[in-house]
């Protein structure tokens, strides 16, 4: 599901990902060798590395940040 919503989102996985506060320093996830795959399983193991939030409305998926972005969701 994560994957389908980066791929509606238009945005790469790595863009999603957040750095500041979360294990992703820890983990060596700055590591441009690793695939898609083991950086959706580091986000689904620890999701607190997953930028948020994300918005699904009608009009599309969104991550809304800033918060303000939602709004063209509405």
């Amino acid at each position: 599901m994560l994957e389908q919503l980066i791929a509606r989102m238009g945005i790469t996985i790595r863009a999603l990902l957040r750095e500041k506060g979360t294990p992703y320093a820890e983990l060596g996830l700055g590591d441009p060798s690793l695939t898609v795959d083991q950086l959706l399983d580091a986000m689904l193991a620890h999701p607190i590395l997953i930028n948020r939030p994300i918005v699904v409305s009608p009009k599309g998926v969104r991550l809304c940040r800033p918060s303000e972005e939602v709004l063209d969701l509405l």
